[in-house]
């Protein structure tokens, strides 16, 4: 029987459903808080922890399932889950696979906020922090302890660029029960199988080139780890780590065109990085590619290409008001953190506040190459470093 309802009530209990049979490419953005059950017996028999029926917004919609699929098998795993940052993907590492009284080994050319986040656990959570040499490889065994229970590392370091030798650091930390976690950003899961080489937990930073736009702040943790998985799920759940599904849309948008867009970043690298190298005013160029840059053979064994960021270290005799003012007088590199978009990006780094070895006496600057056409990057640079008064000598 149909009864009548008044306006207000109409405009929140419509009798429309849309008809059947509407597809399109695009996928459909399922924005939800509340979502509804059948009956009492279908809420009482969902668990969102095996995501094979949906609960709460908080746990996914048929969106954010869909990006979590195709990420997984972007990056040969089993599981993945979404946060609404890379640093907040870092986070739920840290937070649900440490303890007090844990340890945890980061490589001294860790991302910046991880090692920040790091401090904060061991100051405040009992949780013991130690650094290691990137380039220890097998090394590592020896500083692993009894409590000892988390490895990161990045291939390569944002900064300095070092590409360890992954096989070894996972045989090393798997032979005394320790998990490896990997920052992949740099090869967005396309040209490095990190967990064909060991690694057991892989933190992608979307915002980078998964959404290729510098519009997106979003985060993803793989594993092919079922207990690693339920772990890491768990701490999300109680910390809310939900993700907006218009962020969520709009990551899916890129993804198709994320290969083509990274070789061109990775050749416009290639060519803006070839151009410094043979510049006297360069003293050296840390791109992986680069024989010379530190892990290159790993590169070469591990990668099947590069991304567009790099980093080079200006000749010591040039001073940092003089490195500053060739920034600053850059017109298409902008400067700012992050990368993957489409617009060239640079920043200098004072790399004694940030590395205990650092032994370069040179001033380091590290660049994203965008989408722009390289020649004009490479104008663009000529003219900041004759207006810095970095001029070979």
């Amino acid at each position: 029987m149909t009864v009548k309802k008044s306006l207000q009530t109409l405009l929140a209990h419509s009798d429309y459903a849309a008809p059947e049979g509407f597809d399109a490419f695009p996928v459909a953005i399922h924005h939800a808080s509340t979502v509804v059950f059948k009956d009492v017996a279908a809420m009482r028999s969902r668990a969102w922890l095996s995501k094979s029926a949906y609960t709460y917004g908080l746990h996914g919609t048929p969106t954010s399932f869909t990006l979590e699929a195709r990420l997984a098998e972007i990056e040969g795993a089993s599981h993945c889950l979404l946060a609404p940052s890379g640093l907040a993907a870092i986070a739920l590492v840290n937070l649900g696979l440490l303890n007090s009284g844990d340890d945890v080994l980061l490589p001294d050319n860790v991302y910046g906020p991880n090692r920040d986040m790091a401090q904060w656990l061991s100051e405040g959570h009992g949780i013991s922090v130690r650094l290691y040499d990137p380039m220890i490889g097998a090394g590592i065994g020896a500083l692993i302890q009894p409590n000892t229970r988390l490895l990161w590392a990045e291939a390569p370091g944002s900064v300095s660029m070092e590409v360890p030798d992954l096989p070894a650091l996972c045989a090393a930390a798997h032979a005394r029960n320790v998990l490896v976690a990997l920052d992949n950003t740099w090869s967005a899961g396309l040209v490095l199988r990190a967990f064909d080489l060991g690694v057991d937990i892989i933190m992608q930073a979307l915002t980078k080139y998964q959404s290729g736009g510098s519009d997106v702040l979003m985060g993803a943790l793989l594993t092919r780890d079922d207990n690693v998985a339920r772990q890491l799920s768990l701490t999300h759940m109680r910390l809310g780590m939900g993700v907006g599904m218009d962020d969520v849309y709009m990551v899916l948008r890129g993804l198709p065109s994320m290969p083509l867009r990274f070789r061109a970043h990775e050749q416009g690298a290639q060519m803006v990085a070839t151009w410094l190298k043979a510049r006297p005013e360069i003293s050296k160029v840390l791109h992986p590619a680069f024989e010379d840059c530190p892990g290159h053979a790993f590169w070469k064994r591990d990668f099947t290409g590069a991304a567009g960021l790099f980093s080079v270290i200006f000749d010591a005799r040039f001073s940092q008001a003089q490195v500053d003012l060739f920034v600053d007088s850059l017109t298409l590199f902008k400067i700012g953190f992050s990368w993957g978009g489409s617009n060239s990006l640079c920043v200098p780094y004072q790399m004694s506040g940030m590395r205990a070895n650092w032994t370069e006496a040179g001033l380091l600057v590290r660049f994203n190459i965008g989408l722009e056409d390289p020649h004009d990057l490479i104008a663009d640079i000529a003219q900041a470093m004759a207006r810095g008064g970095i001029v070979a000598g």
